[in-house]
């Protein structure tokens, strides 16, 4: 499928693993990213972040790559100046952490929303208006009923992270319905986790893991002690939170539908996707299917609930399955298999250098 696509968080977790989906689809490739959350090349032989020269590598392909961070908007003027082939943009690029969030709330309203802002408007002067969204599940908030399909109210989110993600929803929805020269896709995914089978591209969080996967992955390697469990007293089948926990390589397959999708003709208005498996596993199911994976035990302790966290969230993703034909395909051990070959293979993640 030819196009030119720009990914802004294209050296992240999920970013990367989608400018790798979106390259072997065909398309030519525009990563910028601000390496908030991304090691540049170890080597010092290049500016590019090491996630996509191992993407390149594994691909035998070329994306092209700038350094450019959303809050100045010259520098988006300029990516988007040196490539006007471009047709449309997926947009990653955010603060993560729900946690983080909480102390740090003007940095996620800051970053998440002005840098949406700014991108939008460039997109807008330049005449690219196809976006595809890097929504999360925090929009819907505490859960009504589940499974948590697309009409479920939205707004009423539990922590600043999901109130940033609602709220540049909000902003491309009203964008849209300004004018029928814009088409927006909305994806609401659910729990990201794993890596790519060839474990050489992965999870790299900088500092303390925020999710949980990637920090059982640094307990079973032992570069953490043991991890806690925040709260068992929840209403799931163990007391621990139940979450809908999706392959990132599922996640990339399911973007670059929606990329196939919104670039069909005549597209305009907002279309909303969940992106998930359906099916919730505990934190205790997570930490057991780990050790099952690796071959490790993985000490834990229980500790007090985190503030904004909810009994169950999974997602009803019916429509993905009938509008862009896509549903996920990989389980929770696959998860855990590949993100443990990832850790094994990269114990202190890119910053270890190239992967043998």
């Amino acid at each position: 499928m030819a196009g030119s696509i720009l990914v802004t968080g294209g050296a992240g977790y999920v970013g990367s693993h989608c400018v790798l989906e979106l390259l072997q689809a065909g398309y030519d490739v525009v990563a910028i990213d601000n390496f908030v959350n991304a090691v540049v090349d170890p080597t010092g032989q290049t500016e590019y972040p090491e996630s996509l020269l191992r993407v390149q590598k594994l691909t035998g392909k070329t994306c092209a790559f700038h350094k450019v961070d959303l809050l100045d908007k010259a520098a988006v003027r300029a990516a988007f100046a040196a490539h006007p082939e471009v047709s449309c943009v997926i947009h990653f690029a955010a603060l993560k952490a729900v946690g983080e969030s909480f102390t740090i709330p003007l940095a996620y309203y800051g970053n998440n929303i002005t840098g949406a802002c700014n991108l939008l408007e460039v997109m807008e002067e330049v005449g690219v208006r196809r976006v595809v969204f890097s929504s999360s599940a925090t929009v819907y908030g505490v859960p009504e009923y589940l499974p948590l399909d697309e009409k479920h109210r939205t707004g009423n989110c539990t922590n600043p992270y999901g109130t940033t993600k609602y709220t540049v929803e909000r902003m491309m929805t009203d964008l849209a319905a300004s004018s029928d020269r814009w088409a927006v896709t909305l994806l609401r995914y659910f729990n990201p986790a794993g890596a790519h089978e060839s474990g050489d591209i992965g999870e790299d969080p900088l500092g303390i893991p925020n999710n949980l996967m990637p920090y059982i992955a640094q307990v079973a390697i032992g570069r953490r002690a043991q991890i806690s469990v925040y709260g068992d007293d929840y209403n799931t089948r163990d007391g621990t939170g139940d979450r809908d926990y999706v392959h990132v390589m599922d996640l990339a397959e399911g973007h670059v539908r929606a990329v196939g999708h919104i670039l069909g003709e005549g597209r305009q208005g907002v279309h909303v996707f969940n992106l998930g498996t359906g099916t919730g596993a505990t934190v205790m199911e997570v930490i057991a299917a780990f050790a099952l994976a690796s071959g490790r035990e993985i000490p834990h302790v229980v500790a007090p609930r985190r503030k904004g966290d909810v009994d169950s969230l999974y997602a009803s993703c019916q429509v993905a399955e009938e509008v862009l034909g896509w549903r996920s395909r990989r389980s929770l051990e696959e998860m855990c298999r590949d993100m443990w070959r990832w850790q094994t293979q990269n114990p202190q993640g890119f910053a270890g250098g190239p992967a043998s």
